[in-house]
């Protein structure tokens, strides 16, 4: 019996780390490049730019306080280009940063000052989920929504729903475990993976995805707060169209 050749080891995913602290960037790169990923590095927006058009990352990790152009204008044209995996970096406590961030397409973020090490797992979570294939199944229906999990569509009355990627598995979760109260510790072990973190990380992309999905967000009535515990998805499972 003829031996099967060995196949080609895939080619580590490279990562863009975009910041003006050198101290910050040499650190990570570091940390990064010994966890097996290529490193490129840019020092303020316009260099981000020029880097991703000469060698397009697998992620960018993106301070949003740049000079020339700032995280948010890198962000949105970054993702002009194509769906590349963004990973925010903001200062500490300001929350609205970090909505703002989620809101021009950054999967997640991260606080500073922040654990190295944890970076690195939250990019190695962000490309494996951003890589995954796409989930079997049927079709999600509940309060008027259906998502569609291989296709990662998602859609209500008002037409499709346009989501991040961590907006979109957390919808699916909460979907498919109607009238379930998480807490928010649950929601990042089984949404991020993560088993350790900020949970505040929770909290903004859940006022996100309200934002995109109630018809009132300050008065939620699908994705509701449960006091002491967490949240629920409150839609009662639609009918199934015939089909799906």
């Amino acid at each position: 019996m003829a031996a099967v050749p060995p196949q080609p080891a895939a080619p580590p995913h490279r990562v863009l780390i975009v910041d003006d602290d050198p101290t910050v960037t040499e650190v990570v790169t570091g940390y990064l490049g010994r966890a097996g990923f290529t490193v490129d590095r840019a020092a303020d927006g316009p260099g981000a730019l020029a880097r991703a058009r000469a060698a397009p990352p697998d992620l960018v990790v993106l301070d949003l306080m740049l000079p020339g152009l700032d995280g948010l204008e890198v962000c949105r044209r970054l993702r002009a280009s194509g769906p590349v995996p963004v990973v925010m970096l903001t200062a500490r406590g300001d929350e609205e940063d970090r909505v703002l961030g989620l809101e021009v397409g950054a999967d997640d973020y991260v606080t500073k000052p922040f654990s190295p090490r944890e970076l690195v797992l939250r990019v190695a979570s962000v490309l494996r989920r951003a890589g995954a294939p796409p989930a079997a199944g049927p079709l999600l229906h509940g309060g008027g929504i259906t998502l569609d999990p291989a296709a990662r569509t998602a859609r209500d009355g008002r037409g499709p729903l346009s989501l991040t990627l961590r907006e979109f598995d957390l919808l699916a979760y909460l979907l498919r475990h109607p009238g379930r109260a998480f807490g928010r510790e649950e929601l990042m072990s089984a949404v991020w993976g993560w088993d350790f973190g900020d949970l505040s990380t929770v909290t903004v992309h859940v006022r996100r995805l309200r934002h995109k999905v109630e018809a009132d967000p300050a008065r939620p009535r699908l994705i509701t707060t449960v006091w002491g515990v967490g949240y629920r998805f409150d839609g009662a499972p639609d009918a199934a169209p015939e089909g799906s």
